[in-house]
């Protein structure tokens, strides 16, 4: 058994941050390396995605991702262990559900239906306690987030809105969440209960809606192709908040000769926190190599 001093967390977004779904081109033996160090002992993985159980799973065999220890699916709102059957965690829905007031997403979604520029998304990316919307990516959002906001605070509904884009697709989009159910809550829950230290751990993403765990304070790296608009914007919370700017890593590429981008900006992020994990990819990088 590994000491808990020598253990690493490793919390990863998926899509543009793991997943090479972006524009800009894969390092093709990032992916590789990945599985190859979620085997380690040492090291325990943990994917926070905006997808649902499904997509999650789609994702692991599309992409030939090591299955991961937890999965934090729906921007938090869920919490999923693997080898236990893909069963939810009771006790982070027990967590959550009272910000809403017993109400679930279809009782919120009657509270905007006259909202103007936005439109549901499928009842696959809904549950019980996510409410998601798409819109215009060219559209100023923070009206529409603030108007959202308001209708909720009138309620005595605690959420967060959160807004992001995806750049593949060009499209904007709107989720709606119990105050307590971003990615960031669900992380810091899952290292309570697992028993890691913010010393231990790394989250890695690359949009918006990871912005409140990548200025959170936690070691925190945003992977190179990540857009120029969410770099701006993280720099600015950081500023801010009055975080250390030395808490966001931004991947810069030539990590083992890589180019920064996906997995190898979660490789290089890793291993500027956690040097010793820079042994772990130089040793397993050299097989793929030969």
């Amino acid at each position: 058994m590994v000491s808990k001093e020598k253990e690493v967390l490793l919390c990863s977004d998926l899509d543009r941050t793991i997943l090479p779904n972006g524009l800009q081109a894969e390092s093709p033996e990032a992916r590789q390396i990945l599985r190859r160090i979620s085997q380690k002992e040492e090291l325990t993985l943990i994917y926070v995605s905006g997808r649902s159980e499904p997509l999650l799973k789609k994702a692991i065999a599309e992409y030939d991702l090591p299955v991961p220890d937890l999965a934090i699916g729906d921007v938090g709102t869920t919490i999923y262990e693997p080898d236990g059957g893909w069963s939810p965690w009771s006790d982070w829905m027990e967590e959550i559900a009272p910000d809403w007031q017993g109400k679930t997403w279809k009782d919120l979604a009657e509270m905007f239906s006259d909202i103007d520029g936005i439109r549901l998304q499928e009842p696959e990316k809904q549950n019980t306690y996510k409410l998601s919307y798409y819109a215009d990516p060219s559209a100023d959002h923070r009206p529409l987030v603030m108007e959202v906001e308001q209708r909720l605070k009138e309620r005595a509904i605690r959420a967060s809105v959160i807004w992001s884009i995806d750049e593949t697709e060009n499209i904007g989009l709107l989720d709606i969440l119990p105050q307590r159910a971003t990615k960031l809550h669900a992380i810091r829950f899952a290292m309570k209960k697992l028993g890691f230290s913010e010393t231990r751990t790394v989250f890695a993403g690359d949009s918006g809606n990871d912005l409140k765990a990548l200025t959170s304070g936690l070691q925190a790296v945003l992977v190179k192709n990540a857009t120029d608009h969410v770099r701006k914007e993280a720099l600015a919370i950081l500023t801010q908040r009055g975080i250390p700017k030395d808490r966001l890593y931004f991947a810069q590429g030539n990590f083992l000769g890589m180019n920064g981008n996906y997995s190898a900006g979660v490789l290089e992020g890793l291993a500027h926190f956690l040097p010793e994990t820079r042994q772990w990819t130089k040793k397993l990088a050299e097989p793929l190599r030969q």
